[in-house]
């Protein structure tokens, strides 16, 4: 792959997915535009902004949520960050991130974006940029228990835990944590994921 076709993918992922409210239409748009001025709009070079990739994770039973404590956020948040040239696609960025932010090797991930955020941040720039975060939603694997999958830390993360969909930590993000799990439950359901 190169920053070209993560470009056009992302182009494509973004026209074809329908927002569910004309908030994240907006958003879409926005995104779109950005897209089309910015060549290198999903690599973490463009430091007006960049495109990057986020999944919400469920366990196999839907009841629980995978969240990590991110350093320079300072909130529970899904797991993910920025798209490297070698992703063919957004959900193939969502689902790495996830995949060495957790420990988890079987993540599915449902079809198409499930919501869009933008956020200011210093991130590895060293400089003040924004993120065009493309949230999609991923389900691990069952385990014999029934239980959540073992996870591991990455030095990405101050923390990583499971929790309980209704039962959310502290320090979570109250307005969009909470749509993003709603979205993320639809997706994966309608998708026979869980």
């Amino acid at each position: 792959m190169s920053a070209a076709s993560l470009r056009a993918s992302s182009i494509e992922t973004l026209r074809s997915w329908t927002a569910p409210d004309p908030e994240q239409d907006s958003l879409r748009h926005t995104y779109l535009a950005f897209l089309d001025a910015t060549a290198a709009a999903c690599l973490r070079a463009s430091e007006p902004g960049h495109i990057t990739a986020s999944a919400i994770v469920f366990d196999a039973t839907l009841s629980h949520v995978l969240l990590t404590l991110h350093p320079r956020v300072g909130k529970w948040i899904q797991l993910g960050g920025h798209c490297e040239e070698s992703d063919d696609t957004l959900a193939d960025a969502a689902t790495r991130e996830a995949r060495e932010e957790s420990g988890i090797p079987d993540l599915h991930i449902a079809t198409g974006p499930v919501h869009l955020h933008t956020h200011p941040i210093t991130c590895s720039l060293g400089v003040p940029t924004r993120h065009l975060d493309v949230r999609f939603a991923a389900v691990a694997s069952p385990t014999a228990d029934g239980t959540p999958p073992r996870i591991v830390r990455s030095d990405e993360s101050v923390d990583l835990a499971w929790w309980p969909i209704d039962d959310l930590p502290a320090h979570t993000d109250a307005v969009d944590t909470p749509i993003l799990i709603r979205r993320g439950l639809t997706a994966c359901r309608t998708a026979g994921l869980g």
